[in-house]
């Protein structure tokens, strides 16, 4: 690579390390990033099924207010704090989520680019980054800091 090319060191591939093994990690580094991206939708899902809940009780309130008590008391009771899958409230989804396929996975990609990158992230984007680049510009400097 020339120096107008310069790579920030932090994420120079490594000695040794060939074009393959760069895309692998990259392919791996995606799949987490696909999966946080699922996670969050967990806790959008996990938001949005406790605000519906707790907007329930304003409707329980409300129809109890507007005299439709047998209404009021057939909501409260079957739909109020409900477990939205037997046994789990959205939380528990959350925790088993996270101890059964998140953490695990999370951990896995770590070890995985701590052996074969020598803990360097990124290697596909930051190879691409100084691909695209137009070297000298100020706008696509190689580090933060470089202008």
């Amino acid at each position: 690579m020339d120096s107008n090319r310069e790579m920030d060191p932090a994420h120079q591939v490594p000695e040794g390390v060939d074009e393959k093994t760069v895309r692998a990690l990259g392919a791996l580094s995606k799949a987490l990033e696909t999966t946080e991206r699922a996670r969050g939708h967990l806790y959008g899902f996990h938001q949005l099924t406790g605000t519906a809940d707790f907007e329930l009780g304003d409707a329980v309130r409300l129809l109890r207010e507007a005299g439709h008590e047998e209404q009021a008391a057939r909501v409260e009771h079957a739909i109020v704090g409900r477990n939205v899958i037997p046994g789990h409230w959205t939380f528990q989804i959350i925790e088993a989520y996270n101890d059964t396929y998140y953490r695990p996975f999370a951990a896995m990609e770590r070890d995985v680019v701590d052996e074969l990158a020598d803990g360097r992230d990124h290697l596909l984007e930051a190879t691409l980054k100084t691909a695209r680049r137009t070297s000298h510009h100020p706008d696509h400097a190689p580090t933060p800091t470089d202008t």
